[in-house]
């Protein structure tokens, strides 16, 4: 899924004119902070898996994170981001369930959130990638795709409201999703536009109301978007909650009241499909575990894009070994990241750890074809090569590291079939992001007020 900056491509201008048409004519604790559960898409809708070990292919799935990646490289390979202001650093935190995303159709992971006066609770893909946070809204003037929840209806919140063109949010706009806002002739109000790499694309109009994050834990005047129009491969979630590093982002508009940063942990997923494992989703700087469990890497500005989270990685190690590659294959930009699933490394060092792994693990389990990006596969269950996996260390700059265990190691594509759950990307076009299948258990925190992301084991199942 291409949850990430919103390009505005010409296709859409029609779109977006007949949803201002459309408008003007038919619409008007914990640690006294913030802590949710976070699940992997799997666990909402028991239809979607009961009659399969995954609701969507694994082949829909490679094919979406392929397109974010290629938007990734597109975006800093010829485009330039406005840079997001600095936030003061408070000291609380909030949390909530995260969940896997398989159920509703995603690779990704969800939380429930509120919206409304009352609340109406949704589905909301979790995307560090993201900055302007939407959900469907009723009604649905042009389209809206099927999700598990009840669509939204701001008609029903007793504190909803549209931000007119002319207010700052509005203005923001342009910095947080690369596209102009549009206006409503009649009623003024701000329209936005969000695309995505795979021609996913939502639009609407840019809204407040109260948001709630936990049952305790509200916040009011959340700016989000409405949307009007939207179409693509969202699966069945009812929208994207922006995490990215920009101010109209979830920590953008908390970072003064909870501290600039959160963590998460990303419960398995693909190994268990049909399970209702729960990790967290936590705003605020309290959210940090205690230091001595924790390994930091500072966070690296990235001149092209600023709302990502860029980190230098160092060296990658198979059971204890240094792969025999260049001290330079390692420097490109490197992403850590939600919403891509399987980890991208250069060429070289992408072929230096295959070939590692088939020494390794082929003389006791033949190769065997491979499958879409994944093409070290071996011959037998994740149970069976679990015994004989090696540990992969992932090092970055200062000595933080991921120790990838076989659950985030390998994955099961078919009833015997194995792959090393890692691809390589395009020689002309060098990048590594660190996936959220790498990230599977592990608690990773954002300390974006000191720029600084880390890492602590065993932070969930």
């Amino acid at each position: 899924m291409s949850f990430f900056w919103f390009l505005f491509l010409s296709a859409h201008f029609a779109i977006a004119t007949s949803l201002v048409q459309l408008e003007d004519n038919d619409l008007r604790h914990k640690l006294s902070g913030m802590h949710l559960s976070l699940y992997h898409v799997t666990s909402l809708d028991p239809s979607l898996t009961s009659n399969s070990k995954s609701p969507i292919s694994y082949s829909d799935i490679f094919n979406k994170d392929q397109d974010r990646v290629r938007y990734i490289q597109s975006k800093l390979a010829n485009k330039v981001d406005v840079k997001s202001s600095d936030r003061t650093l408070g000291p609380k935190l909030v949390s909530t369930p995260l969940k896997s995303g398989l159920s509703i159709g995603s690779g990704n992971y969800y939380v429930k959130v509120g919206f409304g006066t009352p609340p109406k609770f949704s589905s909301m893909i979790v995307d560090t990638g993201s900055s302007l946070s939407w959900l469907q809204c009723k009604p649905c003037a042009v389209s809206c795709h099927p999700q598990v929840d009840p669509i939204f209806d701001p008609s029903t919140s007793k504190s909803y409201k549209t931000l007119p063109c002319s207010s700052t949010q509005c203005s923001s706009l342009k910095a947080s999703t690369l596209n102009d806002p549009g206006c409503s002739a009649s009623t003024k109000v701000c329209v936005y536009k969000a695309s995505y790499g795979d021609s996913s694309f939502s639009i609407g109009y840019l809204s407040q109301d109260v948001f709630t994050f936990a049952p305790s834990y509200t916040i009011p005047g959340f700016v989000f978007g409405c949307g009007q129009d939207n179409q693509g491969l969202f699966g069945r979630a009812a929208g994207i909650l922006g995490l990215a590093n920009d101010k109209l982002s979830l920590i953008g508009q908390l970072s003064n009241k909870n501290g600039y940063g959160f963590s998460y942990c990303l419960p398995t997923s693909f190994s268990s499909p049909n399970s209702s494992k729960e990790g967290f989703l936590s705003i605020g700087t309290s959210s940090f575990p205690p230091s001595s469990s924790f390994k930091f890497t500072p966070l690296i500005k990235n001149p092209k894009i600023h709302s990502l989270y860029f980190v230098d990685l160092s060296v990658i190690t198979v059971a204890g070994k240094p792969l025999g590659v260049a001290a330079s294959s390692y420097k490109v930009p490197t992403i850590i990241d939600s919403g891509t699933v399987i980890t991208r490394l250069p060429m070289s060092v992408y072929t230096a750890l295959s070939n590692s792994f088939v020494k390794i693990l082929s003389n006791k389990y033949p190769q065997v074809p491979g499958f879409s990006i994944l093409d070290t596969c071996f011959k037998g269950s994740l149970k069976d090569l679990s015994s004989a996996v090696p540990e992969i260390q992932i090092v970055f700059q200062g000595g933080a590291n991921l120790a990838l265990k076989p659950e985030n190691t390998l994955l099961e594509i078919e009833d015997g079939t194995t792959c090393l759950a890692i691809a390589g990307s395009p020689e002309d076009n060098p990048i590594a992001i660190i996936g959220n299948f790498q990230q599977q258990t592990i608690t990773v925190a954002y300390d974006v007020a000191n720029s600084k992301v880390g890492f602590a084991p065993a932070g969930c199942q």
